[in-house]
């Protein structure tokens, strides 16, 4: 996963760019992961509020999964790229989330693969 060769220099830079995005609109900050007490902007977020967004987040899932699975090929290729670069680069401290953030993506496409391969 860390091979950073045969990632084009074009493409490589859109995807500084879009985790230079991400990093600046604070995507990547510790603050917000704390299990025990997760808050927002407008404070805690209780239990309801909790399951409500592990709901959505599953149905964004299966979403993504039924895009890619009748997406062509190229789709699939370019979440795995993604995947390979957001990973742990060589010089780079490797971060846990980013790591299993990676993992997701991969798995995404293995299942969207699943329903590609049932369609035959």
């Amino acid at each position: 996963m860390d091979d950073q060769s045969d990632i084009d220099p074009v493409r490589a830079a859109a995807h500084r760019r879009a985790i230079g995005r991400w990093e600046s609109e604070g995507g990547s900050s510790n603050d917000w992961v704390h299990p025990q007490e997760p808050t927002t902007v407008v404070g805690a977020i209780g239990d309801a509020e909790d399951g409500n967004i592990r709901v959505r987040l599953i149905a964004l899932e299966n979403i993504i999964v039924a895009l890619l699975a009748e997406a062509p090929q190229s789709q699939s290729d370019l979440v795995l790229e993604m995947a390979r670069y957001i990973s742990p680069r060589a010089g780079a401290t490797p971060h846990r989330l980013t790591i299993e953030a990676g993992r997701n993506m991969m798995a995404l496409v293995e299942r969207a693969a699943h329903y590609r391969q049932e369609k035959i």
